[in-house]
């Protein structure tokens, strides 16, 4: 796809999509307006240096933007080249927020300066305001062609959604979402509909283990497929952007052939490492250019990565297509199919299509942002260091400079005199002996008040509040680690629980401990009933900001597996053609504690790709599968996942 660059649409009728109330108000104020302006998609940036794409916040804000996940270390600047229709002096306005002010705390982390042909601006952003908003960044005399740039001033999350250039200098922007979606529409000048993105047997949305997997299996029985991931990888959860290790037992008996697809593009080859886990490790472990190359070597599947799905076209509960915009570009298209699989684990297609779906109202199992910590003084650790300054690092540590100042986070979660895990005698639940082992591991979560989708970038900034308090408290209170440093951090927040699609059975936790049998088991689940909630161990002082979880385990939890779950989970109840497998299938709360490790999502998307097959080849729904050619699915799970039609 085309990328389109931001334009100076230099229009009078553009510029007042974006106008505040108070503009609109007044009809002497919008006499007054030239339109002349530049507008700046901060994620069209010619050049993104260290700066990082975050999606996750698309649905609220209409838009992508730029995050300095730079760890304590400003990020390399951001650039790009813009041509203004007439020089002179402009009022500029850059979206942005002050990100820890939702807590109240002291000081403003995430700095930057906007440069403009070398020229820093007086104003510093990123300070001001709890929401995203239009931060005044002054007058400025501009070129007619000039060079912008983002420029980082600490590397704590830092960012920036867009930039706004006025010649009207009294004119004020206005930050209603629904306003600034349609300028932004109006200005790339994209069409009032999105372009023909292809008609599909098959359309996935989500490219997670889930989504992967039945996209390849479905594609292996002969389906033309598109495979939709709103992220440059496929895995989710377990691929390099979030790293949790996969989990669950593939190829059981009596389907030993159910899991080879999840097998082949995830091989269980990993040790668990000095501190006995195999989480946040470095990123060529979770193999995601060998999930890229399956994909892309079945000539089935279109692979449309960097796409979101933001919209849904249905009738008469059935699915005709999905629109996705392309989280860089902007540009929208509409993708058709004749059945849809929601791999989304915010069950966004099945949500928007109307599907019936159950959620917590609270009491959510929480968001994970994994981290890791890395020795200067270890020159394998510096050597295989993913930091965005590893060039700086090597230089440093070769000439023995090795010790790792870490600045106060006043802003940060004050765990200076309180107990987590990693400082001295606090492991958790299952800790290491070795207390950096115990740093960033899957129990550091939070967002057990929070709803996961619309607080979801509150959600991860709470993780990094509770991520630089620990390393704050444990570097400047505890004097330890000298030489040792962040090394890592997910900015992608893996999930737990969000919605779940309702099927014709909804699974609960008694069915795995009755082991209640049922005629079409078609995927098997090893996984406790695994439900986190706070541990009230480490809750103490941080009310509404616990940052550390419980798992549950032993009695009740545990039963006789592999339990073989029913298909009639894997489709939606009320929408004709509506698949789903991950982590937002028909389960219970409790219920969902087995099935969602993602060696057994993935497995779940393996026989949605077959099942999608017979719905191709017989002309039924998801529901006729079951009821008229389970022997046929039965059948088509004893055969090798290579075998092709």
């Amino acid at each position: 796809m085309n990328r389109r660059k931001f334009l100076n649409i230099g229009s009078k009728t553009a510029l007042l999509l974006l106008a505040s109330n108070e503009i609109l108000a007044s009809t002497n104020k919008i006499n007054k307006l030239t339109g002349d302006f530049l507008f700046v998609e901060a994620e069209q940036f010619d050049d993104l240096g260290g700066w990082d794409v975050d999606q996750q916040s698309m649905d609220q804000m209409g838009s992508p933007y730029l995050l300095a996940h730079g760890l304590g270390v400003p990020v390399k600047d951001a650039t790009t080249k813009v041509t203004f229709s007439k020089r002179g002096k402009y009022r500029v306005w850059v979206r942005t927020k002050d990100w820890v002010a939702p807590w109240k705390v002291g000081g403003t982390p995430g700095k930057f300066n906007l440069i403009i042909n070398d020229q820093t601006l007086k104003e510093t952003f990123g300070t001001k305001g709890a929401e995203w908003h239009w931060h005044d960044g002054g007058l400025v005399d501009v070129k007619k062609k000039s060079t912008l740039k983002l420029h980082d001033l600490t590397g704590f999350e830092g960012r920036c959604d867009a930039i706004l250039f006025c010649r009207d200098h009294d004119f004020t922007p206005t930050d209603d979402i629904k306003a600034l979606t349609k300028f932004r529409r109006k200005l790339l000048g994209f069409p009032d509909q999105p372009v023909e993105g292809g008609n599909f047997d098959f359309v996935v949305a989500g490219g997670g283990f889930a989504g992967t997997s039945a996209a390849i299996s479905a594609a292996r029985k002969g389906l033309k497929v598109a495979l939709i991931q709103d992220r440059p990888v496929l895995g989710g959860n377990g691929s390099s952007e979030v790293r949790v290790w996969p989990e669950g037992h593939t190829c059981q008996k009596p389907y030993p052939h159910i899991g080879e697809i999840v097998d082949e593009i995830s091989p269980d080859d990993l040790d668990r490492g000095k501190y006995g886990t195999r989480n946040a490790r470095l990123g060529d472990n979770y193999f995601d250019d060998r999930k890229i190359e399956v994909v892309k070597g079945e000539p089935n599947i279109t692979l449309l990565l960097e796409e979101r799905v933001i919209e849904v076209v249905s009738d008469n509960s059935t699915i005709n297509a999905v629109i996705t915009q392309n989280t860089k570009t902007g540009v929208q298209q509409k993708v058709e199919g004749k059945y849809f699989a929601d791999c989304t684990g915010d069950a966004s297609v099945g949500f928007l299509a109307g599907a019936k779906y159950k959620m917590s109202s609270s009491n959510f199992m929480g968001s994970s942002n994994m981290w890791s910590v890395l020795d200067a003084a270890d020159k394998e650790d510096v050597l295989e260091c993913e930091c965005k300054d590893k060039t700086a690092l090597t230089l440093s540590c070769e000439v023995g400079e090795v010790e790792q100042p870490f600045p106060s986070c006043p802003w940060a979660l004050d765990l200076s005199d309180k107990p987590f895990p990693g400082r001295s005698n606090y492991k958790g639940q299952w800790g290491s002996e070795d207390p950096l082992g115990n740093l960033g591991g899957w129990f550091w979560e939070s967002g057990f008040d929070k709803n996961p989708i619309t607080d979801v970038e509150k959600i991860r900034d709470l993780n990094f509040r509770a991520m630089y308090g620990a390393w704050d408290a444990l570097k400047n209170v505890d004097k330890l680690y000298p030489n040792h440093r962040l090394g890592w951090s997910a900015f992608i927040s893996g999930k737990r629980e969000s919605r779940r699609l309702m099927g014709d059975i909804q699974l609960t936790a008694n069915h795995f401990r009755d082991n209640v049998q049922f005629e079409d088991a078609v995927f098997p689940c090893s996984w406790g009933i695994d439900i986190h909630s706070a541990h009230q161990e480490f809750d103490e002082g941080v009310k509404g900001e616990e940052f550390i979880s419980f798992a549950t385990t032993g009695k009740g939890y545990d039963y006789e597996g592999p339990y073989w779950a029913p298909y009639r989970t894997l489709y939606s109840r009320n929408i004709n053609n509506l698949f789903m497998a991950g982590r937002n299938i028909s389960v219970s709360r409790d219920g969902l504690g087995p099935v969602r490790v993602m060696k057994t999502c993935g497995m779940m998307g393996e026989v949605v790709g077959l099942a999608a097959s017979i719905c191709v080849n017989k002309e039924v729904t998801p529901r006729g599968v079951y009821q008229k050619h389970l022997p046929q699915l039965k059948k088509l799970m004893n055969e090798p996942s290579s075998k092709r039609l």
